[in-house]
């Protein structure tokens, strides 16, 4: 088995090389990731200017391609051109905070996991529900752990999952939920500013409300304690709206 490694951290992030480390019990694991943060760029790919890839280095050995791009660059890049033979699964994170409920759509993270089955590839993506500097030792042996059971099943071809896992001692984590994505959103507000020659700029900020979510989502099962599963799709069609607009597209002339 062989697994491409990516984040929207960064390649030097501390939840990318606990994925690594574990991952590579299991297959052989490589890593493409971007040079700097790339955190809540969505699914942007880069057009307008040269990728540029460099061999990154750490302790003094190879650790991986740093790319100046986007999560999703990586992928593509990554399986197209550094991959070097047949990727069997992508695996994006370990993110330093979660990606659920609305938070999903602007996600790096996740992104790279969906442009890897938009590539035919399985992925996965996952998050730790902290913005703190965290230990990812507990996550990257549950997601080894997935990675055990789901990797080969031909179920999973045209579908990411969606991980997050509670930033809490294993012994207080209540168990496993396989829910579907909430619609939970941060309410945001920006801090206004002035710098030193007076010129105005913004910072954006904002606070979940995990407790006005609806029952049996990700949003709400993480802030319950559990880790949740959330598998999902790039297809992003209303069908329940298909006939409705059918109708009314016939009455128009033109």
């Amino acid at each position: 088995m062989r697994f491409l490694l990516t984040n929207d951290d960064g390649i030097y992030a501390k939840g990318l090389s606990a994925l690594y480390d574990e991952l590579c019990q299991e297959a052989d694991c490589f890593i493409v990731a971007p040079e700097i943060e790339q955190s809540a760029v969505g699914h942007a790919i880069t057009i307008s200017r040269p990728l540029m890839v460099r061999r990154a280095m750490k302790t003094g050995n190879f650790l991986g391609y740093a790319v100046l791009g986007t999560p999703a660059d990586c992928v593509k890049i990554g399986i197209r051109e550094l991959a070097d033979g047949p990727v069997d699964m992508v695996i994006s994170g370990i993110n330093r905070g979660s990606n659920a409920g609305i938070n999903v759509i602007y996600s790096g993270t996740v992104s790279a996991a969906t442009e890897a089955v938009i590539m035919g590839i399985p992925a996965l993506a996952v998050s730790l529900d902290t913005r703190k500097d965290a230990d990812y030792a507990f996550a990257a042996q549950f997601v080894r752990k997935m990675v055990r059971e789901l990797a080969g099943n031909p179920g999973l071809q045209n579908t990411a999952i969606n991980v997050n896992i509670p930033a809490l001692p294993r012994e207080k984590i209540k168990g496993v939920r396989v829910v579907r994505q909430g619609k939970g959103n941060i309410v945001e507000h920006f801090e206004k500013r002035s710098d030193p020659r007076d010129n105005v700029y913004y910072w954006i900020s904002g606070e979940s409300q995990a407790e006005q979510e609806e029952k049996d989502t990700d949003v709400s099962a993480l802030a319950a304690g559990f880790i949740t599963i959330t598998p999902i799709q790039y297809d992003l069609t209303r069908y329940d709206m298909l006939g409705m607009l059918t109708t009314a597209m016939d009455t128009i002339s033109y």
